[in-house]
């Protein structure tokens, strides 16, 4: 055999070599790449996105703090879940609904986030509900108020966390007229939220033999409340319910206490306000207001104890929302954990299985609608003679069980309540 002959048959069983390992190469490649498949999946965050009002008229009910209680929540947690690192995403949709919906959106398609909590808004809290609901994905409402989201709205991937207008209209509303005052005159939030918050007060009202004396919308983010104040005296109502929040209740209480408004024959009555509120107008304007609260940081131990932790990294204490986020955002995670996946189905079905009980709520229980029913607080605010630090601000007059607080399942109009 010459020298040609034998690099010719070198070559042929070089081939037959390479032709007979073809499947172990390919095998081996294989099994790599599912590997580095593996590996990737297991360190792409698990993403949780916190939608708040960064700078507007409801900043200091989330805002900031919002996104600190989130992220206080799953550090407190530990910081992973299903062996994935966890990931918080803030955004400000600054009380505007399309730019609430935009950023969802863009977080679920190009972020891959697993949840969305919202920290303020009806109108927003709607359309992200939708959207969530389209989408597959867990959105949680803290700060939001319509009773829509668990009404005909109501999704089974939404859940209504921390208050609504009929558990805060039924317990200020009640304890008001229980004292006498049968006469209402309504300043409104000219949107769905204050809509919503009129409409339930007005229910009660009427129900326990009140009346309506007249009404007003004003604007979001209105300046000047004289005119609606105005006309609130001018109608001789013994109660001037505001429906609205954030600043503008401030501005309103503010001004009516200005006006002599409150001291006399007529009272002012906000149907939603926070500590941040009673802090923001002082206590000289709000003191002996009433109002229905689902969480104060100095109630108890516990309370106290997150309301420390809380104020240690936002120079704040929460207020209910706040507060809430992080209880909502933790009951969540615990249900991942339990699940043993982010497949939404399964993650509901631990979350409306397992009670919450932590600082927040006791007992609280998520129902078919999404309602998260707990406990809530009729509140008083303090005199500033009474008050004994800058955030000693009100007072807890009476506990409204969960069952009296909230609009019983069989009454809703969620086709989900089964």
């Amino acid at each position: 055999m010459n020298v040609f002959e034998e690099n010719a048959v070198r070559h042929d069983n070089e081939r037959l070599e390479t032709s007979m390992n073809a499947p172990a190469l390919r095998f081996g490649a294989l099994a790599a790449l599912t590997a580095i498949c593996q590996l990737a999946s297991a360190a792409e965050p698990f993403r949780i996105g916190a939608l708040v009002d960064m700078s507007g008229v409801y900043s200091g009910i989330g805002g900031p703090g919002g996104i600190a209680a989130v992220k206080m929540a799953v550090q407190d947690f530990g910081g992973k879940v299903l062996d994935r690192p966890i990931e918080v995403l803030g955004a400000d949709y600054q009380n505007k609904v399309d730019i609430a919906s935009t950023r969802a959106r863009e977080w679920y398609d190009r972020n891959n986030v697993e949840m969305i909590i919202e920290s303020t808004d009806s109108a927003s809290a709607l359309a992200l509900q939708k959207l969530g609901e389209s989408k597959k994905k867990i959105t949680i409402f803290a700060g939001s108020a319509t009773t829509e989201l668990t009404g005909k709205q109501c999704s089974p991937y939404g859940i209504h966390y921390v208050y609504n207008t009929y558990a805060l209209a039924n317990g200020t509303a009640r304890a008001i007229l229980e004292e006498g005052k049968k006469d209402w005159f309504f300043i409104t939030a000219d949107y769905a939220f204050g809509h919503s918050l009129e409409s339930n007060a007005i229910n009660v009202v009427e129900q326990l033999g009140g009346k309506v004396a007249g009404k007003v919308r004003h604007p979001l983010a209105a300046s000047d409340f004289a005119s609606f104040l105005l006309q609130a005296q001018a109608s001789n109502a013994q109660v001037i319910a505001l429906a609205n929040a954030g600043r503008d209740t401030q501005n309103a209480v503010r001004q009516a206490s200005e006006f002599g408004l409150g001291t006399g024959k007529q009272v002012v009555a906000p149907l939603l306000i926070f500590d941040s509120d009673l802090k923001g107008m002082g206590l000289k304007a709000a003191q002996g207001l009433q109002f229905t609260t689902a969480f104060y940081w100095d109630y108890n131990d516990e309370t106290r104890a997150f309301g420390k932790k809380f104020f240690a990294q936002t120079k704040m204490m929460p207020t209910m929302v706040q507060a809430g986020m992080y209880s909502a955002v933790t009951h969540y995670l615990k249900a991942v954990q339990a699940a043993g996946s982010a497949d939404p189905d399964k993650v509901m079905a631990k979350m409306r299985a397992t009670p919450v009980n932590d600082f927040f709520a006791k007992d609280g229980r998520i129902l078919a609608n999404g309602l998260m029913a707990h406990d809530m607080y009729l509140a008083e605010a303090k005199k500033p003679s009474e008050s004994k630090g800058e955030w000693d601000l009100l007072k807890i007059r009476k506990i409204i069980p969960k069952d009296k607080a909230f609009e019983p399942l069989e009454k809703s109009a969620c086709p989900l309540k089964g």
